[in-house]
């Protein structure tokens, strides 16, 4: 058996998602790989090709090989340099704003004060730090545009079409950009002025429908995609945003976590598509022992821009484990909002405004032990002053 670059193994096919999963979670319960995969003398993998693709997409560096017959050898996550994708410029020095992105992570990770007590710590993840679109969805953007360009060849995608409520456009507009496509954006009727204005800034031609949720517009924009011979990324079905929180945001938070030196309990995040939340269920149900993961949704019967009610259709979320959904109000995510402004001097977006006060509720109803929280914060807030202005 030997490690060998990743990137210089053959294979072209690739496997489905609950094979993924299981396999992904295997390699994370265990911390590592026991048996090789086994190639031919030019590299092309020959058998374990489930397991050499589920490395590959966690973004391995170094993946054990064998000839002939596959061996049972344990070779750890840090031997395959697991957590190599996480570095980033130290002197904060990029070669273009594509880089920029993603040598940019870890996004920042910051002791909230005003929601910590003496045995409770609080920490946010503020992806508000991304620079596209000022929020997560820069991750699932950046991925879901890269995997679509190696399908194609790495040809040029030209016209792409995407059903988004504002930071998922803006993110694969960002890319867009930057590699010479044109982006179409159908958005909700419930996206503010200012959402849309934005994504005309980026160059975006805006559709706006007369439906409510994002969700509601995927069979539309599939349809428009097919006439016109366009790409539709699809960000709430596309497993490439799953997989970029597996293989990113996941796996430098933990490297987070040990920087800090952080008891972690618990973890609190919105439910949008589900990808992020699911794939930091996944991570970490099998990484860590009695971690609980909790989801924020809207009330029944109401809308927050960015999250949404389970039952209104997810894909990822079904694949994992949640300890809790908890339901908030739009008028106390954006108090939240406010609040979290006035004592802590950061101006997070009203789906971060719901994940803060999601935590402040389980706190009341006794979930919440001693030890230390996480919660992630979607993004900034300077998109929704315009929801704000009639709370201020």
């Amino acid at each position: 058996m030997r490690l060998i670059p990743i990137d210089s193994i053959v294979i072209d096919e690739d496997i489905d998602l609950d094979t993924f999963i299981s396999l992904s979670g295997e390699i994370l319960r265990k911390g590592g790989v026991d048996r090789s995969v086994v190639v031919d003398h030019n590299l092309r993998v020959v058998d374990e090709k489930p397991l050499a693709i589920t490395l590959k997409k966690l973004g391995v560096k170094y993946i054990p090989v064998s000839e002939d017959y596959s061996e049972n050898t344990f070779v750890s996550l840090e031997s395959l340099g697991f957590f190599d994708d996480v570095k980033p410029s130290v002197m904060r020095v990029f070669r273009d704003t594509e880089e920029l992105l993603y040598r940019n992570w870890p996004t920042p990770l910051v002791m909230l004060k005003s929601l910590s007590t003496k045995d409770i710590r609080v920490w946010a993840k503020l992806e508000g730090f991304n620079p596209y679109s000022m929020s997560v969805k820069d991750r699932i953007g950046w991925y879901m545009y890269r995997k679509a360009i190696d399908r194609n060849g790495s040809r040029p995608l030209k016209l792409l079409v995407e059903s988004t409520s504002t930071n998922t456009g803006l993110a694969i507009a960002a890319m867009c950009a930057i590699h010479g496509s044109k982006l179409r954006a159908y958005i909700p009727s419930t996206v503010s002025k200012t959402g849309e204005l934005l994504l005309k800034i980026f160059g975006v031609d805006v559709i706006r429908s007369q439906k409510a949720l994002t969700v509601e517009l995927i069979d539309d924009v599939d349809k428009i995609a097919r006439e016109e011979n366009a790409v539709h990324l699809n960000q709430f079905h596309n497993d490439a945003n799953f997989e970029v929180h597996l293989r990113y945001t996941a796996k430098e938070l933990e490297l987070q976590i040990r920087e800090a030196g952080i008891r972690l309990r618990g973890i609190v995040g919105g439910l949008g598509t589900s990808g992020h939340m699911s794939a930091i269920s996944h991570y970490f149900k099998n990484r860590f022992s009695n971690v609980k993961i909790y989801g924020v949704v809207p009330k029944e019967g109401t809308s927050i821009q960015g999250i949404r009610r389970v039952e209104s259709g997810m894909k990822w979320i079904h694949k994992v484990v949640f300890d809790r959904i908890v339901d908030v109000d739009p008028d106390d995510a954006a108090k939240t909002v406010i609040d979290i402004a006035r004592r802590e001097g950061i101006l997070i977006g009203l789906s971060s405004g719901a994940v803060a006060y999601g935590f402040k509720t389980l706190l009341i109803e006794g979930y919440i032990d001693e030890g230390d929280y996480i919660l992630i914060f979607p993004d900034h807030g300077f998109k929704y002053v315009e929801q704000l202005q009639r709370y201020i």
